[in-house]
């Protein structure tokens, strides 16, 4: 038999709990912290164009222009590839070439 949940008591809970840590009543469970990746810096680091990096990395021109014009972001594992290439241009070259 399946357990009824009271959402609408989670929710208010959860609202509770959120305005507690910005008061700074308690503190969060985890923090994380996201850092800003920048695909037409990461590619201009590899030193290629827009057709080579996305060739590079499996995906589409549009996919890159997007990321660069901001109208879309990296998820996922582009994201991680795109933060590994940040930080070591010459190994993400060497293993995807």
């Amino acid at each position: 038999m399946a357990v009824k949940r009271d959402y609408t008591a989670l929710l208010k809970e959860s609202l509770n709990e959120l305005k507690a840590i910005r008061e700074g009543s308690i503190k969060p469970a985890r923090v994380t912290i996201m850092s800003s990746i920048e695909p037409a810096e990461v590619r201009r680091g590899l030193n290629v164009s827009r057709p080579q990096f996305a060739a590079l990395i499996g995906v589409s021109e549009r996919t890159i222009e997007g990321w660069e014009q901001g109208r879309t972001k990296p998820t996922g594992a582009a994201r991680a590839l795109l933060r590994i290439a940040a930080n070591n241009p010459k190994a993400v070259l060497k293993a995807l070439s």
